[in-house]
């Protein structure tokens, strides 16, 4: 039998057909986006290597979804006129470049146990030459606290622990009544790394990480089989 079909018999098997029918897996996480043309565009890059440039809009929200296409957007205008008023010189004050940060903290439904979310954040920052947006971010917004591999877990303080932590998520996107709200725990491991250590990255590359975790054991599981075969 092909690796391949090996590994996904096992994993069909280790997981009940009716559980999967009624929810998935999804993550607690901060998501990155940027404004274009008014409207929230899911940022390629992770804000670690991302250079934003003068009138920018940069958004940034903390939720649960499943991946990259249901990836919950910022609630505040994707508009750098919105943010920065003529004659603002953001936070830091002066004349010089500026970009918009909209920071969404989220939902009571996609707060850890315990937690209550902050409200939204539009802040008009200034921008350094050569400036990361986890640079800007971290003028406006600290303090931040990531992962040993790069993923942002904390804007603001917010949430206190955990890190792209995973959660049931039901039929209608919103966390099952176990996982709404669960405790975040202790920061994941390498399987939650969706910035490759550039501060931050995507719902996609954190499931991605998960479902390798998932070949391989079903990979070992088929090995296992096989000897006792």
């Amino acid at each position: 039998m092909p690796l391949l079909a090996a590994c996904l018999l096992g994993l069909a098997g280790a997981v009940p057909a009716q559980a999967a029918a009624v929810s998935e897996t999804g993550y607690r996480y901060w998501s990155f986006w940027e404004g274009e043309d008014g409207s929230w565009v899911y940022a390629t890059q992770g804000p670690g290597t991302a250079r934003p440039s003068d009138g920018d809009v940069l958004g940034f929200r903390f939720a649960v979804s499943t991946g990259t296409p249901d990836a919950a957007q910022p609630r505040g205008e994707a508009s750098f006129a919105a943010v920065c008023q003529d004659g603002d010189g953001g936070e830091g004050g002066g004349s010089g470049d500026r970009v918009a940060v909209v920071i969404d903290f989220g939902t009571a439904a996609d707060a850890p146990d315990g937690a209550s979310p902050p409200e939204p954040r539009s802040v008009c920052a200034p921008l350094s030459e050569g400036a990361t947006a986890a640079e800007v971010l971290a003028e406006v917004a600290e303090p931040l606290r990531y992962s040993p591999e790069g993923l942002l877990c904390a804007v603001g303080g917010y949430p206190e622990t955990g890190c792209a932590e995973p959660v049931e998520v039901e039929d209608d996107g919103e966390p099952s009544g176990e996982d709404a709200g669960a405790d975040a725990g202790e920061p994941a491991g390498s399987a939650a790394d969706g910035g490759g250590g550039d501060g931050g990255g995507s719902g996609a590359a954190v499931a991605a990480g998960v479902a390798v975790v998932a070949l391989l054991a079903g990979a070992a599981l088929w090995r296992a089989r096989a000897r006792r075969a």
